[in-house]
């Protein structure tokens, strides 16, 4: 009498392969969610602006908006993108820098910058999902408080903080912010740290970024960064919930404030939907601390530029 056990069941090699394909369908599935949920978001808000505001995005809206200030935002929107990009922080504050020191006032500069950054943010986190540079633990911890704070900040400088009063403490907030992103490019070594407390970090990053236009990269990347964190997947993961932290402030703006200066946010939207893929293939590419410097010393420049036409 044989007792030897045979290895080959077919029915058993049937249900393994049939596992196998359910689970390689999920985590299919899973993947391509990251990639079709901010299409989606991001078509259906165009549908709704074109619908809603369709004497500006008729071509004798667009042809009259394309002027030599429009290709200044459009150059803005490139240049601050690929900052962002690449650094992984410095979109809303380059941008609302240049914005500032343009004449661009701070209600109008915060709000064109969040509802571009709808769509910049969304074209850099499929970029950067599509390089692997997303840790998607790290992006569903910064995701709700980010958004939560966000939803404040925005709320707030909508309907009840004054932009002209604020505007030069936002000049001086985008000091602080290039000053920490010099002094993080200046660290020479950094020991790794357990990152506690990442709700109250992105809670504080949202919202220092509703209300100044710009600080979420400088305020969580930088403190990630700072404890050690891998720079590839932090600034890839920091950008993907940025598009969330951005959406949701974006439409704050949108419901309290209403929109103004379409030729920012166009200019804005253009560029930087063009610079994020390149951003997010140069995230290994070049030096990190040279251009965090350059940027940095930018926009103190650009900052003491607004303050002094305000003194």
């Amino acid at each position: 009498m044989d007792f030897k056990t045979k290895t080959n069941h077919p029915n058993m090699e049937n249900e393994l392969k049939i596992n196998t394909i359910d689970v390689k369908s999920d985590v299919s599935i899973k993947e391509k969610l990251w990639v079709v949920i901010p299409v989606v978001l991001l078509v259906g808000l165009l549908s709704t602006l074109v619908y809603n505001h369709y004497a500006e995005f008729s071509w004798n809206g667009f042809v009259s908006g394309f002027n030599q200030e429009f290709l200044v935002f459009f150059a803005i929107g490139v240049f601050a993108q690929l900052v962002d990009g690449t650094l992984g922080m410095g979109y809303g504050a380059t941008s609302t820098s240049f914005l500032l020191a343009y004449g661009v006032p701070p209600v109008v500069s915060s709000t064109g910058v969040h509802v571009a950054e709808m769509f910049t943010t969304g074209a850099s986190a499929i970029s950067h999902h599509r390089f692997g540079n997303i840790n998607k633990k790290l992006v569903k911890n910064l995701l709700i408080p980010g958004v939560l704070g966000s939803i404040i900040g925005a709320y707030l400088l909508s309907d009840v903080i004054n932009g002209d009063v604020i505007k030069p403490f936002i000049a001086v907030y985008m000091i602080v912010l290039a000053i920490i992103i010099i002094r993080k490019a200046l660290v020479k070594k950094i020991i790794k740290k357990k990152t506690k407390k990442l709700g109250i970090l992105a809670t504080f990053g949202g919202f220092m970024d509703a209300v100044g236009g710009g600080g979420w990269g400088p305020i969580v990347t930088s403190t990630l960064l700072g404890r050690g964190r891998n720079p590839r997947y932090t600034i890839g993961s920091v950008n993907a919930a940025e598009f969330a932290v951005s959406f949701a402030s974006g439409i704050t703006f949108m419901l309290f404030g209403g929109i103004h200066g379409w030729q920012v946010i166009i200019g804005l939207i253009l560029g930087g939907v063009i610079a994020a893929p390149v951003g997010a293939y140069l995230l290994n590419k070049i030096k990190r601390k040279p251009m965090m410097i350059a940027v940095g010393i930018l926009i103190i420049l650009l900052s003491l530029k607004t303050l002094s036409k305000l003194l």
